[in-house]
């Protein structure tokens, strides 16, 4: 990093490996010592998901805005932090100290609105109005009775997706990652795996063909037209939105509605914490939500234009607003383009 005199200074402990520092915070975490954030040397590892599996595995250090650190952002190094889950976000040996502070109290700000409670949400205000109470306990209802339902009617469709994927290539058979939903609550978001199982490291060579490419300014949104990556059958699970199914189960938990605004990964949500984007977590996270009925699988779509319509659905969400959009989606299932 650049040398620059920091606005504050930040008391650092350094240590050579992940062992030694999973057992420095055991120690420490009892004492009341909890470390302001984590620095994770990527670069010497190349590991990320087992870095965030070490300290993750600590409860007490569940919302610390943890990031990696790398001598150089390749493709191959975003794609695999991304899928590795719970990184809030990358400095490499390019980034100043003023801009480390910048993303530090960006992440420190998306983690504290994972954990408020809602009525203490700073910008994120719930709605008062007596409607809006009927509007959630209605729509939490018709999310219980229709994602018990579907899980159980959908039961042997499952079982034999998920003998197909295993048949198919080899690796899980669910996709599993951190979310950010409704004010930023982080969760376990589940999909059928539609890719094969290093395609992490085929990611080097296709920066180039994100479909939300912004030059690395703005919101970070990554997805490919006719992805290589993935499988025969993982892309008619795709075009059919049959990898969709296994969100039912967030739905059931509460995670997750019918009707939504969709949950993003943590490295992208860091990026939408800022006034003119935070609105778009007002609304709960969903299976199908106001962009998917109005562009999914478009090529046209701009990143502005994704945001605009998650803060429209945030605006204006009511129960007859969904069963609009619920109407609407069969038609937006089947996709224009494999994307």
């Amino acid at each position: 990093m650049q040398r620059m005199q920091p606005e504050r200074p930040d008391r650092l402990l350094v240590v050579s490996s992940i062992h030694s520092a999973a057992k420095i915070l055991r120690d420490q975490l009892p004492m009341d010592v909890k470390p302001s954030y984590i620095i994770c040397n990527i670069s010497s590892t190349g590991r990320p998901a087992e870095l965030v599996k070490q300290i993750r595995s600590l409860d007490a250090l569940a919302d610390v805005p943890m990031f990696g650190y790398v001598q150089q952002l390749t493709p191959e190094l975003r794609q695999q932090i991304r899928s590795a889950g719970g990184i809030d976000n990358v400095v490499t040996a390019d980034t100043s100290v003023d801009e480390f502070i910048s993303i530090r109290d960006q992440a420190i700000r998306l983690r504290s609105l994972a954990t408020r409670p809602a009525q203490t949400t700073g910008d994120i205000k719930p709605r008062k109005a007596p409607s809006a109470y009927v509007n959630h306990y209605v729509k939490r209802g018709i999310d219980i009775l229709a994602a018990g339902t579907g899980l159980l009617i959908l039961s042997p469709l499952l079982l034999l997706i998920a003998a197909l994927i295993k048949l198919e290539s080899k690796g899980p058979v669910f996709y599993i990652s951190r979310r950010a939903g409704q004010r930023y609550r982080i969760f376990n978001f589940y999909k059928f795996r539609t890719m094969v199982n290093d395609a992490d490291q085929q990611v080097k060579n296709m920066a180039h063909l994100n479909q939300y490419d912004t030059g690395d300014k703005g919101p970070v949104f990554f997805k490919i037209s006719n992805d290589p990556r993935v499988t025969r059958l993982g892309s008619f699970l795709r075009n059919s939105s049959l990898d969709e199914i296994p969100q039912l189960l967030n739905v059931l938990l509460g995670h997750m509605s019918l009707v939504g605004n969709r949950p993003l990964p943590l490295y992208e949500a860091a990026s939408l914490t800022t006034d003119s984007y935070c609105g778009r977590f007002m609304a709960p996270a969903g299976l199908t939500g106001l962009w998917q009925v109005k562009k999914r699988g478009k090529k046209d779509m701009s990143v502005e234009e994704r945001i605009n319509l998650d803060i429209e659905y945030a605006q204006k969400h009511t129960v007859l607003f969904d069963m609009w959009i619920l109407a609407s989606t069969p038609n937006a299932l089947l996709q224009k383009d494999n994307v």
